[in-house]
């Protein structure tokens, strides 16, 4: 809502010459001038309020409903061109304060000053016609016309604003997406294919030295391991360039079908030294645990046939039902000697595994122990992740795949109807990739649609209730003294045609229906004929400045004198 420096400061100083225009004009036009009142105070006055109607607009209300307060002072008449400057400011007011409470008290108090300054100076009935229709009307409506133009400007900026937000999080939504695929794909390279890969080379190294083959076949398999151990490490190289963002949790490749035994089975058939048992009656695991413990015996091995070709490993499994959590520790020793193993690198694997074990609820340490290296990790027999994080294996289907959509954060953006894949089988994560960004979006723009409404509909009652109210109170009063003044006016023609001694009756055609109430108390005091009884008129209808008064005094049904007052 802010405009720029130049743009604002262009808007003062035009604003502030308008306002001096306007009174030198009135001043020009005034029959009986004051330099200091009409001119030079209503000067000074618009190029203090200005500026001061920038940072305080309430002071410069005020301000300006002092000056329209002092103009009531005037002899002649009560109207002033100062009023202008109490409605701009006023409007102001409502474009430049959000609150309501503070504002209607500084209008409140200009016309209660007002009131004031007529009762003090014991002013005449259009001081007050002045006061209670047009000093509401200066403070009330362009108060309110800038209250509206305050939430129209806030409703479109805060639609702006909410567009640009919707952009920047499909946006945001898109890039996770890609990064996601680009995890499951690394997460499928570095799990399956470098396991397999780990276990060919370690096979090949044993046929290596194997005392029945020839020199030429030492040297093929010599061969073929190197391009084995080359094609590792060309597949770290590229899930390191896949692995886009290192805080995500990358899915894994685990068929719920696999189980830890068939794991063992085939590193022992690929020449792998396991030992492995299982302390405690195995418990009812939910698929999550399950896959969390076959996670870390297959990322313990595949780490210690990388690091340490040859050395045996010892797998235990304990089961502590007491304490409900199962215990997975895997040590392997020293490499043996022999050919040299596949060249190790990358290092993502224990990160990625230290992370789907603290999702599940877990811990996971790892380092060196007894001259070699172990792997321990505990689980609970109830997956507990924390609320902001959810299993990464949750959701597979049989393949590894995770069909569920998910955000920036990992959270599932998916209904609870288990659906996870379209038509061709194929993650569908992409289609409903958006969704808790979308949601979350949308209940922001609901909310804030809403405190909008409410908002608008306050101010809507306020712009209806706020006039009607001070209708309710000042009209009624306004339209009585304006009746008042217009019927008691009697023509200057008419006036010439009245001549003393005249009964009421020859005279009651050329006079008015009912005298002027409200005549001043010097006009009252006035020295009269003796016995005679004096009423007043109007000599014209003008409801906002002072006019001649005429005075007919009658000695009974007898006109005695006739007067012209000026005041």
């Amino acid at each position: 809502m802010t405009a720029p420096a130049p743009r604002r400061l262009l808007g003062d100083l035009a604003l502030w010459a308008a306002l001096c225009g306007a009174h030198v004009v009135w001043f020009r036009g005034d029959p009986a001038p004051s330099v200091a009142r009409d001119l030079v105070l209503p000067l000074l006055v618009a190029t203090v309020v200005v500026p001061l109607a920038r940072h305080r607009p309430t002071a410069a209300v005020a301000l300006a409903g002092a000056l329209c307060a002092a103009g009531l002072a005037d002899a002649t008449s009560p109207a002033h061109v100062a009023v202008l400057t109490l409605g701009t400011t006023s409007c102001l007011l409502g474009v430049r304060t959000a609150g309501t409470r503070t504002p209607l008290l500084v209008l409140a108090g200009c016309l209660a000053a007002a009131l004031a300054v007529c009762a003090v100076l014991r002013a005449g009935p259009v001081w007050w016609f002045y006061t209670l229709t047009v000093l509401p009307t200066a403070l009330l409506l362009p108060w309110l016309a800038g209250r509206y133009w305050r939430g129209r400007t806030e409703l479109v900026s805060g639609g702006w604003r909410l567009a640009r937000s919707l952009e920047e999080r499909q946006r945001f939504v898109a890039e996770r997406a890609r990064l996601t695929e680009r995890a499951d794909i690394a997460a499928d390279m570095h799990d399956s294919l470098g396991h397999a890969l780990s276990l060919a080379a370690l096979r090949a190294g044993a046929l290596e030295l194997s005392p029945t083959l020839a020199g030429r076949d030492r040297e093929d398999l010599a061969e073929l391991r190197g391009t084995i151990a080359d094609a590792v490490d060309q597949l770290r190289e590229t899930v390191t360039v896949l692995r886009a963002a290192p805080d995500a949790l990358l899915p894994s490749a685990v068929a719920p079908a696999d189980t830890v035994e068939a794991l063992l089975g085939r590193a022992v058939a690929s020449g792998v030294p396991v030992r492995w048992e299982r302390e405690g009656p195995p418990p009812v695991l939910s698929p999550l645990i399950e896959r969390g413990v076959y996670r870390v015996v297959r990322e313990a091995l595949t780490n210690a046939v990388k690091h340490a070709p040859g050395s045996t490993v010892r797998v235990r499994i304990t089961h502590d039902h007491e304490r409900d959590h199962t215990r997975v520790r895997v040590v392997n020793a020293l490499p043996v000697p022999g050919p040299s193993a596949v060249r190790p690198a990358g290092g993502h694997g224990l990160a990625g595994l230290r992370e789907r074990v603290t999702v599940l609820g877990g811990s996971l340490w790892t380092g060196p122990y007894e001259d070699g290296f172990h792997v321990s990790a505990t689980l609970p027999h109830r997956a507990t992740p924390p609320h902001h994080a959810e299993d990464p294996d949750a959701g597979k289907d049989g393949t590894g795949k995770d069909v569920r959509g998910q955000d920036a954060r990992g959270q599932d953006v998916r209904g609870q109807d288990g659906g996870g894949q379209d038509g061709s089988g194929r993650n569908s994560r992409t289609k409903t990739g958006g969704g808790p960004h979308a949601g979350g979006s949308a209940s922001e723009a609901a909310r804030r649609l809403a405190q909008v409404r409410r908002s608008t509909r306050l101010r809507l009652a306020a712009a209806f209730a706020i006039p009607a109210g001070a209708a309710l109170f000042f009209v009624p009063a306004a339209v009585f003294l304006a009746y008042q003044l217009s019927t008691g006016v009697l023509a200057p023609s008419r006036y010439e045609e009245l001549h003393v001694g005249g009964t009421r009756a020859e005279l009651a055609e050329l006079l008015p229906a009912r005298p002027f109430p409200y005549p001043p108390d010097d006009a009252r005091s006035a020295p009269r004929p003796p016995g005679t009884e004096c009423v007043f008129y109007r000599s014209n209808g003008n409801l906002l400045a002072e006019v001649d008064l005429y005075r007919l005094c009658w000695s009974g049904p007898r006109l005695t004198a006739k007067d012209v007052l000026v005041p």
